[in-house]
């Protein structure tokens, strides 16, 4: 919908758009923005460039807020590759690690997405729950190594929401279980596991030498082995492992780009401000392994190469 407003000095016309905000001749990708604010009947689009405050909607400030909110909550969903089926959608505060605020609540087959007006947005993997807890107006999700989120003031939608998360982290749980026998393992690999949930045919394969670390993706499209060095104590790394892999699904391109390449793809950009955890395997990677005749002699000369480092 196209809307009249002030912004950037003078009076303009202003379009949501899919991808981002169309403010008169310029364009600002949701990629640029870290966060948008409703204040008496402005809007702040706050980016590393410098806010741009967008007034004089009139009455159609609520339609354009809305509207606004509901494309970056989107573009975040997609950023973060949910492509599950949705389950319930609520709003309500959250704490999520370094932000405390309001905004859209989502609950999926095995998530739980908290979509706030900030670049903040995540997505909580219910396979790796070691605990949901209900308490009052609260829910609480405690996550293996130690990790807590917090939703909560969902109105009536708390009871529902609280038992509907547990069910699904439970069925997620056993799904993977099952999926996670029937991949397959092969020398020198040593640990295997699933991308998502719903997609129990595609898994991967990691070995894992003294400080250095081969991944193989089973997507299809398999053409390369993923080599990273690491400095961590192996089960750490492991665990971060298995988070970036859950994280990305079967994205391969969020670990193989370039950071010259991701400059070019917003999306990407904005999914990378999102996944802790590929940012950590991004910042270990030792390049890639192309396949050829002599793919397994190269690869346990690299996995031999940690023991001499």
């Amino acid at each position: 919908m196209n809307y009249t407003g002030h912004a950037l000095g003078a009076d303009t016309e202003l379009s949501v758009e899919r991808e981002g905000v169309r403010i008169g001749e310029r364009f600002v990708d949701y990629a640029e923005i870290t966060a948008i604010r409703p204040v008496n009947h402005r809007v702040i689009l706050e980016s590393g460039a410098g806010p741009i405050e967008i007034s004089m909607l009139g009455f159609a400030f609520d339609g354009f807020w809305e509207e606004l909110n509901g494309c970056f909550a989107k573009c975040s969903l997609e950023a973060l590759y949910v492509e599950e089926p949705e389950l319930m959608l609520t709003e309500g505060e959250y704490a999520i690690p370094q932000e405390r605020g309001r905004g859209r609540i989502a609950l999926y087959p095995d998530a739980v997405c908290v979509l706030p007006y900030t670049t903040r947005s995540v997505r909580i993997p219910l396979c790796y729950t070691d605990e949901i807890r209900h308490e009052g107006y609260a829910i609480h999700f405690l996550m293996r190594g130690g990790r807590a989120y917090s939703v909560s003031k969902m109105g009536y939608d708390t009871h529902p929401f609280a038992e509907r998360a547990m069910r699904a982290a439970e069925l997620t749980k056993k799904k993977r279980a099952q999926a996670l026998k029937a991949a397959a393992l092969s020398a020198p690999f040593t640990h295997k596991g699933l991308f998502r949930t719903l997609s129990p045919e595609q898994y991967w394969n990691a070995a894992l030498g003294d400080g250095v670390c081969a991944l193989e993706l089973f997507t299809g499209e398999d053409a390369a082995t993923y080599l990273y060095r690491f400095t961590e104590p192996q089960e750490k790394f492991l665990r971060k492992l298995e988070e970036a892999c859950e994280a990305m699904g079967t994205h391969r391109e969020i670990i193989r780009l370039t950071d010259e390449e991701l400059r070019q793809k917003p999306l990407c950009r904005m999914s990378l401000e999102r996944m802790e955890a590929v940012r950590f395997l991004r910042a270990r990677s030792a390049g890639r392994l192309i396949h050829a005749g002599d793919h397994e002699k190269r690869l346990r000369a690299f996995l031999d190469s940690g023991k001499s480092s």
